[in-house]
């Protein structure tokens, strides 16, 4: 793919120097910073139209990648969950030949240094900000996220977390000097002196095996994680979202070519339906790092499997919040319907196990029974999606059928008795969306049958209200949920002191990040990039963080010359 006007890296290191110096920082202080907008309209009037109309041209058409890795019959099937026709079709081609091209492009990279890498990721990442209502509609129509979501989540947040996997992943690069100059004293006799270089060596190649929900989202940092770090990257997106992946391959690609780097530097893997390319992929020697967020099953498979690869999981896990006392219930109440209801529950940080003393909690206003605390929360998911736009608007669409399934099992009783039972909401723009409310169901933490449904993970819209014999016993659930099952997320409201500090115990224990007493605009489920750490590493539902040094330092080793 020869480029149309060729970029000098030295300009795109000058461009792209400030954001990288402020990310650093930002990293370092933990505070809010973002190089992106996150509001639609701050990208021009016409960009919502435009990003649309973009998209509406690559319906029903052949994905060009130029000079991508071909040889087979066109990877089909993407079907969007507001039930639209998407047609698209995506080059295919054998993992020995999408491996090839990728081990021959290696080399210049890998020679062409952190500066050099950082702008270059950069540069990727404004191109793909600037084109961010085009991909809301790619993640919308692959994702089931409403809109808005897509564009944020999978706009500029997504970008954000890349542009955080870059900034880490340079400064790791360029923590130890390229030169030092050793003197060691000999007493009466000359010095011993050397001269030592330090280089950062890029592992080898990455497979990047994204997710269904947020392809971006939990995508980027491990793409710009192992690209700023000198390797090339394989991506290859799930089935059934494809399209925001396949587009960030030819941004990249494009980039690439202009900088003078061989564009295969990254490629993409699309599979046929019902093939296992990921398994193959996984295991081949060529393959040194692998990013994945999916099932625990076949995380855990990578994990014992690619053994000659190091392995970053993202796992199924079970995010519980303990409600003790309030000094806010109204805002407790609100916070905890939007958190179970936002993208119909398809998060992997969505609460699930709310657990309430069965003597209930203490309030403002005074005691509430956990009888009238459920009630209260059922009234306000009620309240918070009583109209089908509005409800639309924050469910989006469910993403597969295995989530439908388990809302219809809540639905007809399957999973215990109901306090709100989901419904059917119709969407006025998409009536082919497929969409429900959150089912809410009580559950009894002394009852076995009741602990065998509620200490697994029932991803989608599906929240347990869990009695528990009391505070100390919800905490001590709370660990042993995470410690068994692992979790994302963990949540709590008190205004005891001491219960505040056995929570952070038990959290700190188990290795699981806690949102306390959150009764505004932020959420449990929702983590910002340069502050939020997503995921510990520290429980079984992730081995890694987003993002942290630990995520980058290991895709690049640092090999010592002496003179």
């Amino acid at each position: 793919m020869a480029a149309a006007t060729p970029l000098p890296v030295a300009e795109l290191i000058a461009r792209h120097q400030d954001t990288l110096d402020r990310a650093v920082a930002a990293a370092g202080s933990r505070d809010y910073w973002s190089p992106y907008p996150e509001f639609p309209k701050a990208y021009g009037e016409s960009a919502a139209a435009d990003g649309k109309a973009a998209f509406e041209a690559l319906l029903g058409r052949e994905f060009e990648l130029p000079g991508h890795p071909d040889g087979g019959e066109p990877v089909t099937g993407e079907a969007s969950p507001y039930g639209i026709e998407l047609g698209i079709s995506y080059p295919h081609a054998e993992p020995d030949a999408l491996l090839a091209a990728l081990e021959a492009a290696r080399p210049a990279w890998a020679k062409a240094g952190p500066a050099a890498r950082a702008a270059v990721c950069l540069e990727i990442l404004a191109r793909i900000n600037a084109r961010s209502h085009e991909f809301a509609q790619a993640v919308m129509h692959t994702t089931g996220q409403a809109y808005g979501m897509a564009f944020q989540a999978g706009g500029p947040h997504a970008q954000d977390r890349g542009v955080e996997a870059v900034a880490y992943a340079y400064a790791e690069q360029t923590r130890l000097p390229r030169t030092a100059q050793w003197t060691k004293p000999q007493g009466k006799r000359d010095p011993l002196v050397l001269t030592k270089e330090f280089t950062a060596v890029p592992r080898g190649t990455a497979l990047l095996i994204g997710c269904n929900t947020f392809p971006t989202w939990n995508g980027y940092p491990g793409l710009f994680a192992s690209l700023a770090t000198g390797n090339g990257v394989l991506v290859k997106p799930h089935p059934r979202a494809v399209l925001p992946l396949a587009l960030t391959v030819r941004i990249a690609r494009e980039v690439l070519a202009e900088t003078g780097f061989d564009p295969n530097l990254v490629c993409l893997a699309a599979e046929h339906e019902g093939s296992a390319i990921a398994q193959v992929l996984a295991v081949r020697p060529e393959v040194k790092l692998i990013d994945y967020t999916g099932s625990t099953g076949f995380g855990t498979w990578l994990e014992d499997n690619a053994r000659q690869a190091q392995v970053y999981t993202e796992k199924a896990g079970v995010n519980t919040v303990v409600v003790d006392s309030t000094d806010n219930y109204r805002g407790m109440l609100d916070n905890l319907a939007f958190s179970v209801s936002l993208y119909s529950g398809q998060m992997c940080t969505t609460p699930q196990n709310l657990l309430i003393p069965r003597t209930g909690i203490r309030t403002e206003d005074g005691e509430r029974s956990y009888e009238q605390v459920v009630a209260d929360l059922a009234a306000a998911v009620e309240g918070l999606l009583g109209d089908d736009a509005r409800a639309a608007a924050i469910l989006g669409a469910v993403v597969n059928p295995g989530v439908l399934q388990r809302s219809a099992a809540a639905a007809g009783g399957e999973l215990g008795e109901l306090a709100l039972a989901p419904r059917v909401v119709s969407s006025p723009e998409f009536p082919g969306a497929t969409i429900r409310t959150p089912a809410l169901v009580k559950a009894d933490a002394g009852k076995p049958d009741d602990l065998s449904r509620f200490l697994t993970e029932c991803f989608g819209p599906v929240a347990f209200a869990v009695a528990v014999e009391s505070t100390t016993a919800a905490v001590e659930l709370l660990h042993r949920t995470t410690v068994e099952h692992g979790a994302m997320t963990a949540g709590a409201y008190t205004t005891d002191p001491e219960v505040e500090t056995a929570l952070i115990d038990a959290c700190l224990d188990a290795g699981v990040s806690l949102s306390l007493n959150l009764t505004g605009g932020v959420y449990v489920n929702q983590t910002a990039a340069f502050s939020d750490l997503h995921g510990t590493g520290a429980n079984p539902a992730a081995n890694s963080a987003y993002c942290d040094a630990a995520f980058v330092a290991n895709r690049f080793r640092t090999v010592e010359i002496r003179k």
